[in-house]
């Protein structure tokens, strides 16, 4: 079983940095934004404590899980096998051009991934960048 390492006191090092990127949970929505926000600030405990006393739920958990239901932030979908097979295939040649098939078969890819419903293109800058942003992802499986 991994061990959590000890957070890094000093949050200015690249080492503490990487500890959060690593070990810390990411918010999922604007939900779980405000919850850190309201225990930053004191508000959640005297929320929790008022209505401790009063013995009922103040619902902050399910606002929070409504919130990011509404709200989520835009995190990519995790890639199928035939995806990540055909990435692998894909970016294991090197090109200078992508045919219109292969354009449309990384287009379903980088849409249903990223949640987006773009559409095909003759500009090479613009799907430069869809491309590079799959080649980001691709390599966090490597």
């Amino acid at each position: 079983m991994n061990k959590i390492p000890p957070k890094p006191n000093d949050k200015r090092t690249k080492r503490y940095k990487e500890w959060v990127a690593k070990y810390e949970k990411q918010a999922d929505g604007v939900g779980d934004t405000v919850e850190k926000i309201t225990k930053a600030t004191g508000i959640k405990a005297a929320v929790d404590g008022v209505f401790d006393a009063l013995g009922k739920d103040c619902g902050c958990d399910k606002r929070k899980e409504t919130l990011n239901k509404m709200f989520p932030y835009n995190k990519p979908n995790c890639l199928t096998q035939e995806e990540h097979s055909y990435l692998s295939d894909f970016l294991s040649i090197e090109r200078n051009r992508i045919t219109g098939i292969q354009q449309r078969e990384l287009l379903t890819i980088y849409n249903r991934v990223f949640n987006y419903n773009d559409k095909m293109t003759n500009c090479g800058s613009c799907f430069a960048g869809k491309l590079n942003k799959l080649k980001s992802l691709f390599d966090k499986y490597e």
